[in-house]
């Protein structure tokens, strides 16, 4: 952002940044909601810390659809049965590019962040509760639902980050 704001992304990427955020601010809060307008503005950041190269080729435009389109995947916005909903051709419309142009960039982003359906930290928070990834813990070398231990292995879990809030 101007003033710098974000001093850990390079100088070389942060006109880009600004525009695909600008971008992506203005279509999600139009077309999907804040969550997802926040978590587009965290994405691209980490895009543009950790792999600015990806940015620097493209437009701005290409590059916020692929964002919105990868955390799209990740929360299944796809899916007709979920609210928000947009099929892949009508989100990439919103941004006016083809789904040619922005699923290719949204595999690149799937690949170098590493994301995956209801990923841990790229998971809306609306949707956490129903994410299963986002309450294993291991304990003593099994798997289980946090969810389902004691209160002080769940408040002990918190504590160390290892679930992303302590349930009802």
């Amino acid at each position: 952002m101007p003033g710098g704001k974000h001093p850990e992304i390079p100088e070389s990427i942060r006109t880009q940044y600004e525009e695909i955020t600008e971008i992506t601010d203005q279509v999600c809060r139009e077309h999907l909601n804040e969550e997802y307008a926040q978590l587009a503005r965290k994405l691209a950041e980490t895009l543009a810390r950790e792999h600015p190269a990806l940015l620097e080729k493209g437009r701005a435009r290409s590059w916020a659809a692929a964002i919105v389109y990868a955390l799209g995947r990740v929360n299944f916005l796809f899916d007709k049965s979920r609210t928000p909903h947009l099929s892949a051709t009508a989100l990439c419309e919103r941004f006016g590019v083809s789904t040619a142009n922005a699923s290719p960039k949204a595999r690149k982003i799937f690949d170098a962040v590493g994301l995956f359906p209801f990923h841990p930290e790229w998971t809306l928070s609306s949707l956490m509760a129903q994410s299963p990834l986002a309450w294993l813990i291991e304990v003593n070398g099994i798997p289980v639902d946090a969810r389902m231990m004691p209160r002080e292995i769940q408040e002990e879990a918190y504590r160390l980050g290892l679930i992303p809030y302590l349930p009802e």
